[in-house]
């Protein structure tokens, strides 16, 4: 059995789905918590600060997207939705919100024990090679501080998802050389995609990343798109280093 500390809130209004995950993210390790419906979710996460919130979409009285927003305005904390919705455009919608994943209902509860602890290792873990030692890179613009998890736009903090760093952190450790998208949802969210809509959750936290970091979002000088492979951060220039 693996020894979590870590709070999940599983948000759904069917008894059954919330009953069978309580039992089995219970029985290895995590401290589980629930809710029936959206009203009732902001009011648990806002009394027991989970560590990660596991969110149904359709829901009564506050639906899911609802939940999504609101937790964003208060909180980064690690949101996967999960969705019976047949429109990719539907699951798309929960990403562009600020969810980190979403499973697609009917889901096997081991793929979402799965995508939980990819999550919440990925949010956790810090370090990357290509990395300075002091841990602080300086852009443009940015000061990216890798050791506390941070980027300033000036003096100006900016607000990411762990997911959204983790990611930021990847691209900036092999600055100038590109990521597939595969490679990308793999080092960044802990699965190989199975279908070509897997890689849009990358496409979205892209567009997430340049809405918070670029001058000109629709214009990228920072993340920048590789055709036909995927996305590169622009190349960092060392101290002393020439710009050929």
């Amino acid at each position: 059995m693996e020894n979590h500390k870590e709070k999940i809130l599983v948000v759904d209004d069917e008894a059954s789905i919330r009953r069978i995950l309580e039992t089995r993210l219970s029985m290895i390790g995590y401290d589980v918590v629930t809710a029936a419906d959206g009203e009732e979710a902001l009011e648990t996460f806002r009394k027991t600060s989970p560590n990660l919130v596991v969110l149904d979409v359709m829901m009564p009285k506050l639906d899911g997207y609802g939940v999504c927003q609101e937790l964003r305005k208060e909180s980064d904390v690690p949101i996967i939705m999960l969705t019976a919705l047949g429109d990719v455009a539907d699951r798309i919608t929960g990403l562009e919100l600020g969810a980190d994943d979403y499973v697609v209902k009917p889901f096997s509860p081991k793929e979402l024990e799965a995508r939980i602890r990819s999550v919440l290792r990925r949010v956790e873990k810090t370090g990357s090679t290509g990395i300075p030692s002091s841990g602080v890179i300086h852009v443009s613009s940015l000061r990216i501080d890798t050791n506390k998890r941070q980027v300033y736009k000036g003096d100006e903090r900016i607000r990411l998802t762990g997911m959204e760093f983790s990611l930021l952190e990847l691209l900036v450790s092999r600055s100038g050389e590109p990521y597939s998208r595969a490679e990308i949802l793999q080092e960044v969210w802990g699965y190989t995609p199975e279908r070509h809509v897997d890689t849009r959750v990358v496409d979205v936290h892209i567009s997430r990343l340049r809405a918070k970091l670029e001058d000109d979002p629709s214009n990228p000088e920072l993340i920048l798109t590789a055709r036909g492979t995927g996305y590169m951060f622009q190349r960092i220039i060392e101290p002393g280093e020439k710009n050929e």
